[in-house]
């Protein structure tokens, strides 16, 4: 049997999670340049040993030989399901075939998608609601309710006696590196492109977590991605700035070009702003890395998109941005659209078509025919500024 390392993160708690260093996508949308972790945590009381969430599928092997390290995994009297997707999830019939006596604890939602996703019977299941407890001996476990981070079902648990949060996917990152918070040098921005990737759209019910966690003693955070949070301070702070849509003299900048007349009406753009004394974050739509785009929204006040037209409508990769930033729900309020065409236009109706329903005020729009001339320059020069007077009012 392979010998696994299994860390005491607190007095008879366990991190028993996998690291999953391959992994470059997850959910066919998000980039994973350093991989992530599943993270499961196993608590021994004096009567009940606890299992917090499982493993991502294909690694209920590995888990099992880390619980085996420190337990029984037969002995298991109760596996906590905070999450209902896979990858915290997927190990659930395994742990359960495994562990005959096993009771599932998860909300009411959670009860009902596992039944759904991983055919656990009703009586193998015990539903909690806010502030419910489970004693295991010396230990007791306290369960929040945190719908919407990122699925309905969502859920908290606080480890009483050792000060000890799991919240699930909240207060995450994608990385495999490093254990603690403090092992990993650039960590906060992770985070943040974790927040804009999974958290940003919803904000809202972030914020009212972190209301409801606030009069709790947390000397650790232990979410289900990335490492443990020793410092728990730095990572709320940052959240609650994130959640609250706080937002920089900043501006994001994506666009597209094919025949490079965007490229200099963006240049142009972004010279200015620059001048200005404006922050700015630019990226190419053909080579730009989503997570990084996501991060840069959490905090910009104001978008540029930039895209040539496209048989009467936005280039496909200026339009999957405009989709993005509706999807994700960033606290941008202002935005300007620079396009260009060759025999016809089109990309700016589009344009506010797709961003239409969002709040964000559009300062400029500006399409024009062929390379952009000084008077296009000059035009552009005037929104960048324009722009830039909201952004500092």
């Amino acid at each position: 049997m392979p010998e696994y390392n299994v860390p005491q993160i607190s007095q008879d708690v366990y991190w028993v999670g996998v690291r999953d260093w391959n992994r470059r996508m997850f959910d066919a949308l998000i980039p994973l340049p350093q991989g992530t972790t599943y993270n499961a945590y196993l608590v021994k009381g004096s009567k009940k040993t606890t299992l917090i969430d499982t493993v991502n599928p294909g690694f209920e092997r590995e888990l099992a030989g880390k619980v085996n390290q420190v337990a029984d995994l037969a002995d298991v009297d109760y596996l906590v399901m905070n999450h209902a997707e896979p990858d915290h999830a997927g190990a659930i019939p395994h742990v359960l075939n495994v562990s005959k006596a096993a009771t599932l604890v998860t909300t009411e939602k959670g009860a009902k998608m596992a039944q759904e996703y991983y055919g656990v019977p009703e009586e193998r299941m015990r539903t909690v609601a806010d502030g419910d407890t489970i004693e295991l001996g010396g230990k007791t476990l306290k369960f929040i309710e945190a719908p919407w981070l990122h699925w309905p079902e969502t859920m908290f648990t606080y480890l009483i006696e050792s000060k000890v949060l799991f919240p699930c996917d909240f207060l995450g990152s994608h990385t495999a590196a490093g254990f603690y918070d403090d092992e990993v040098e650039e960590l906060i921005p992770f985070a943040k492109r974790y927040y804009g990737e999974i958290m940003m759209p919803f904000s809202k019910m972030g914020a009212k977590a972190l209301d409801k966690i606030d009069d709790l003693n947390i000397e650790l955070i232990a979410p289900s991605h990335g490492p443990i949070h020793r410092n728990p301070g730095r990572i709320l702070e940052a959240y609650r700035k994130w959640t609250a849509g706080e937002t920089e003299e900043k501006v994001i900048v994506v666009y597209v070009t094919m025949w490079n007349s965007t490229e200099a009406m963006i240049k142009t753009m972004v010279e200015t702003l620059l001048g200005e004394g404006i922050e700015v974050a630019l990226y190419n739509l053909i080579n730009a890395d989503l997570g990084d785009i996501a991060k840069d929204l959490v905090d910009s006040r104001a978008i540029v998109l930039g895209t040539p037209t496209v048989l009467g409508g936005m280039h496909p990769q200026a339009i999957y941005a405009a989709h993005l930033v509706k999807a994700l729900r960033p606290p941008l309020k202002y935005g300007v659209v620079l396009s260009s065409y060759g025999w016809g236009g089109g990309a700016l109706r589009q344009a506010g078509e797709i961003l239409g329903p969002t709040k964000i005020e559009v300062v400029g729009a500006l399409e024009v025919n062929g390379p952009p001339s000084d008077d296009d320059y000059e035009q552009i020069v005037e929104i960048a500024r324009q722009l830039s007077a909201k952004i500092t009012q």
